[in-house]
């Protein structure tokens, strides 16, 4: 807590952890022995002793009252995909439910001003997606954003507003209520202080970790100097899918959008696009459209065990199989085939979860 109101960034906070092992240590140690650790500056040393930082009484009030609890890294509830990325966050504060780590987590996000046609795909899409069992992750801005999360309510789906500001600070004001709602069946999440305000350099650090939890990142609508193009940039520097929704070539607001498909991302219509390319499978309500459940062979059964959300390589998975590896390729391009796993990059493999619906 007391790290929290240093307002030190993420990489400072985990370089310091790292080197001094708690935040004990870290406030046990003097200036000089702070400056001199990595990435740090006499002035950020000096940051750690400021006695604002030991005032939390306050912020403890507010989490009791708000219901919010704090999550460090070693923490089982820490999102997987997050701990991946370059610079995760040192702690996240969270108020409401986690969904089992977001193994299928997509983020949708967008203009704050945004046309009636985003926010209508928006919130279409995401409702779509919450329908399938897929977390929709956003920033609880205005525009699309605030689509987005409304239409995975509306499907009674698990949504995450990921904050610029400190929980007890809902920002922008107007969304309070929206929160309250997300709070009731989804998370509200930030690494910043619980009253921290909206500060500006919070959202690109903020859009970083809407990235960083979630396989793939869809772009609805985005001018070109929109905030929404960083969400797209980290997902990329992070190994993320980035999707694109396309529009009216007349509307400025849709250009950032066709650069980024210009440059490489999905082009993506509806949520069965954003499924089908994520190898995410889910149910379809027509029977003649569901395929019956393969039947595996003993090395498939095994293989498809190991396998989960996180990519895991083939040299891991012949150790703990212990299935010799020519019998581990054939088991894998099998699994592949029948739709259960999917390569996720060089000879990692992921796990499929459920099945495709396509319904057109």
């Amino acid at each position: 807590m007391r790290l929290s109101r240093t307002g030190l960034a993420a990489r400072r906070l985990n370089t310091l952890l790292q080197q001094f092992g708690s935040a004990q240590a870290i406030f046990s140690a003097s200036t000089q022995e702070l400056a001199a650790a990595p990435g740090m500056t006499p002035a950020a040393a000096e940051k750690l002793h400021d006695p604002e930082a030991e005032r939390i009484d306050e912020d403890l009030r507010l989490i009791e009252r708000l219901g919010i609890r704090l999550l460090v890294a070693d923490d089982p509830d820490y999102p997987p995909l997050l701990k991946q990325i370059f610079d995760p966050p040192a702690f996240l504060f969270v108020r409401g439910t986690l969904g089992e780590g977001d193994p299928c987590a997509v983020a949708m996000v967008g203009s704050r001003r945004c046309s009636q046609y985003a926010r209508s795909v928006a919130e279409k899409m995401a409702r779509d997606l919450a329908s399938a069992g897929i977390s929709v992750v956003s920033g609880l801005a205005r525009g699309v954003d605030t689509a987005a999360h409304a239409g995975a309510l509306g499907a009674g789906g698990h949504t995450v507003a990921v904050l610029g500001s400190g929980l007890a600070n809902v920002y922008p004001p107007e969304n309070r209520r929206l929160a309250d709602k997300i709070a009731d069946s989804g998370a509200l999440v930030s690494e910043f202080a619980v009253s921290a305000d909206p500060d500006a350099w919070h959202f690109p650090a903020r859009n970083r970790i809407i990235s960083g939890w979630s396989r793939g990142v869809c772009v609805v609508e985005a001018p070109q100097t929109s905030g929404a193009l960083i969400t797209a940039e980290f997902a990329m520097e992070q190994g993320r899918d980035v999707f694109a929704v396309p529009g009216p070539v007349t509307d400025p607001r849709t250009r950032g959008c066709h650069a980024l498909i210009r440059d490489g991302a999905l082009l993506v219509e509806d949520a069965a696009d954003i499924l089908t390319a994520l190898g995410v499978m889910v149910a379809t309500a027509h029977p003649q459209l569901t395929l019956p459940d393969p039947a595996l062979t003993e090395d498939e059964s095994a293989l498809h065990r190991l396998l989960g959300p996180l990519p895991k390589a083939i040299d891991d998975l012949i150790v703990e199989s212990g299935v010799e590896a020519a019998r581990v390729s054939a088991a894998l391009m099998l699994l592949e085939l029948k739709g259960l796993a999917r390569k996720a990059s060089g000879s990692s493999y992921v796990r499929v979860f459920g099945r495709v619906m396509r319904d057109r």
